[in-house]
């Protein structure tokens, strides 16, 4: 009877206050979806987070003489920013699921992912509250922006991975090309007061349709792909390994980033209208214009100079169009594949590289943390000054979660708040295990001892 007592004290869970209370190791707290034996993933994470950063600032701090500068260079090296950043927190969502098979339980793991998810959701759609959309202020709680995708994408990853990888290139690919006619009939659907269709384009593009389910999905099939491209090879750690995984990357990085400049694609819903990556588009040209591709509005900005003007911006440079998919994850499988070449195969580190690790691996919070920021200065800069402000605004953003995480212990962080959630989470399904064993020995324990008093009855019986 004690020794039964004392097992059940040693399964029993802590109360969960006092587990959360436990301290998370700090590399836990530098990006828990890191791959971390493959630093370059990392180091183009944080890549794209400086950029992100730096695109946010200049589009506030700019003053109307410079800004029309950052029309030009967002629409141009939009894909060194969100685009990137996006296709690598998906890619990298596979990293907090394969780490964890065959060590936690199937159901504690999707806890993990799922609350996870859940509250990055919730965080984007808190950022939503209150968005600038065209210089007009908009409230908008429901919205596809970057935080909001990557929660769902942590959700989604976990059921795409039960696909082979055939059926998810399949799936990516159809995606990619059906989304732009799909949205175009949903719009006009709208347009035209049909309440279902009006539904179905709320949740599918959103009041702030930046990286609307269509087609960003894709990119979810698509990333986990090369996911475990990745992982795969970073379990052999054989030289052989890392050179092909750089030619897979290589490869079908140009292939797709060709097929998004080149090939064809219908206009809208005219399929009698197919036009080529290189096409240049304005908000007229495309089926709901500046409502349905906001990106467009660069163009407007780009043009607020004396100097020249602008007639368009081709098809692959304008955000969730077919084309825009193939070439951004076409340039992000390159740009992936040269500084995994560099940095992981030839080894090449510095304190620069080492600095860029160090931001991919906190970018979550980076990202979150620095809209605080952007309110100190509206329309002051000119491009000069702008550049030695942000790079010093860069260095203390770098500082503060560096101090934040090694004194802090990155306590109340994005990074924290998600670990802390996966926690709860995996405490729930230890729980239900926990308890479902209580109950099984109990059920067991009786109808041993109710077999127990019938032998002992029957034995009475037989003596009589």
């Amino acid at each position: 009877m004690s020794s039964q007592t004392e097992t059940d004290i040693v399964t029993e869970s802590p109360p969960l206050f006092n587990y959360l209370k436990q301290e998370i190791p700090l590399e836990d707290l530098k990006d828990y979806a890191s791959p971390r034996r493959i630093q370059s993933i990392d180091f183009v994470k944080g890549f794209a987070i400086i950029f992100i950063m730096l695109a946010h600032t200049a589009q506030g701090w700019l003053d109307s003489e410079s800004k029309y500068l950052y029309g030009i260079l967002f629409t141009l090296l939009d894909i060194l920013g969100p685009s990137l950043f996006v296709f690598l927190s998906a890619l990298s969502v596979i990293f907090s699921i394969k780490r964890k098979e065959g060590i936690l339980p199937q159901k504690i793991i999707r806890n993990r992912i799922f609350t996870r998810g859940v509250v990055m959701i919730v965080i984007g759609m808190i950022t939503n509250i209150f968005v600038l959309e065209g210089g007009e202020a908009k409230i908008a709680i429901w919205g596809w922006n970057i935080i909001t995708f990557i929660g769902f994408s942590q959700i989604f990853s976990f059921y795409i991975l039960k696909l082979k990888k055939t059926n998810r290139i399949l799936i990516g690919l159809g995606v990619i090309i059906v989304s732009p006619m799909i949205r175009a009939i949903l719009y006009e659907g709208k347009e035209a007061g049909n309440i279902i269709l009006t539904i179905f384009h709320y949740f599918i593009t959103s009041p702030t349709p930046h990286l609307t389910f269509l087609p960003y999905i894709s990119y979810v099939f698509i990333s986990t792909i090369f996911g475990e491209y990745i992982y795969e090879a970073m379990n052999k750690g054989t030289k052989d390994a890392y050179i092909g995984l750089f030619r897979i990357f290589l490869v079908w990085g140009i292939l797709l980033a060709m097929i998004g400049i080149f090939v064809p694609f219908p206009n809208g819903l005219s399929f009698a209208d197919w036009q080529p990556g290189w096409a240049l588009q304005t908000a007229d040209s495309m089926v709901g214009g500046l409502i349905e591709y906001p990106h467009l509005r660069l163009l407007t900005i780009a043009n607020s100079q004396d100097f020249f003007v602008i007639p368009g911006v081709p098809l692959f440079l304008i955000r969730c169009t077919s084309a825009n998919m193939f070439y951004n994850q076409g340039c992000a499988l390159i740009i992936i594949a040269i500084f995994f070449y560099f940095i992981d195969i030839k080894e090449k580190s510095n304190n620069f590289t080492n600095m860029l690790i160090y931001y991919g691996k906190v970018s979550l919070s980076l990202f979150l943390i620095h809209f605080l920021f952007i309110p100190l200065f509206f329309s002051q800069f000119n491009i000069l000054f702008f550049l030695l402000v942000g790079i010093a605004y860069l260095g203390f953003m770098g500082l503060l979660m560096y101090l934040w995480n090694e004194y802090g212990r990155g306590v109340g962080s994005p990074e924290w708040l998600m670990l802390q959630m996966g926690r709860i989470g995996q405490k729930s399904g230890e729980a239900v295990v926990k308890t479902t064993k209580k109950v099984y020995n109990k059920i067991r324990g009786e109808k041993v001892k109710k077999m127990e008093d019938f032998m002992k009855k029957l034995s009475k019986d037989e003596e009589k």
